[in-house]
C-alpha cells in the first residue's frame, strides 16, 4: 500500500468519524429509512442531515430512492457498515502470542477473534 492509498483511506475514516454520521449509518443498518424519519430520529436541522447524507454518498456508503415526494435512504455497503460496527464495538480480530513467538516465529500469530478469547 502507497503513500496515497494510506491517505485516501486516512480521509475515509476521518469523514465517518463524525457521531452524527455514525448514528445516521446506525439507523440505515436497521433498514431503509426517509429523510423525515432520520431527522426525527436524531433530532437534527433538515440541513445539517442533508450535508451528512451528501457525504455519506460520496463515499458511496449510502443511496437513496424516490417514494412519491420522499427521499429514502440505505446503506448499499452492508459488509463494511457491519464491519465498521463490529470494530467500533470491539468484536474484531485480535493477535494473541508472546514477544518470544513472535520472534521465534518470525511474525506468524494464530488469530482469534474478540469473542472467542
Amino acid at each position: 500500500m502507497n503513500k496515497l492509498d494510506i491517505r485516501d483511506k486516512a480521509e475515509v475514516l476521518k469523514l465517518l468519524g463524525h457521531s452524527t454520521r455514525l448514528l445516521i449509518l446506525e439507523e440505515l443498518a436497521k433498514g431503509a429509512k426517509c429523510v423525515t424519519d432520520i431527522k426525527d430520529l436524531l433530532e437534527i436541522e433538515q440541513s445539517n442531515l442533508s450535508q451528512h447524507l451528501s457525504v455519506l454518498r460520496k463515499l458511496k456508503i449510502i443511496d437513496f430512492y424516490e417514494d412519491g415526494t420522499l427521499r429514502c435512504y440505505y446503506i448499499t455497503r452492508p459488509l463494511m457498515v457491519d464491519t465498521l460496527f463490529a470494530f467500533l464495538s470491539g468484536n474484531y480480530p485480535v493477535i494473541r502470542c508472546s514477544r518470544e513467538e513472535v520472534r521465534k516465529e518470525g511474525g506468524r500469530r494464530e488469530i482469534k477473534t474478540a469473542e472467542s478469547i
